[in-house]
């Protein structure tokens, strides 16, 4: 491990809890790209099944009110 890394991870602890799950959410991605597979946490889990739950019970939302949000997000 790098000097750097080991330097960050003794200041870890102190951090705030969302600050920690950043750092866990970069490190996930990380792991990720290197081996090919995206794990889950609980949150993401839960949110894909609500939007499957929604999209069960008919509630979708149309094309245009989609591309209109992602243009507002600067995606499109």
């Amino acid at each position: 491990m790098s000097p750097k890394i080991k330097e960050i991870l003794q200041h870890v602890p102190s951090w705030p809890a969302e600050d920690q799950e950043e750092l866990a959410e970069v490190a996930r991605e990380i792991a990720a790209r290197r081996t090919g597979v995206y794990v889950l946490d609980k949150d993401e889990e839960a949110a894909i099944r609500e939007g499957i739950e929604q999209l069960d019970r008919g509630e979708v939302v149309s094309e245009e009110k989609m591309r209109s949000f992602w243009k507002r997000c600067g995606v499109l």
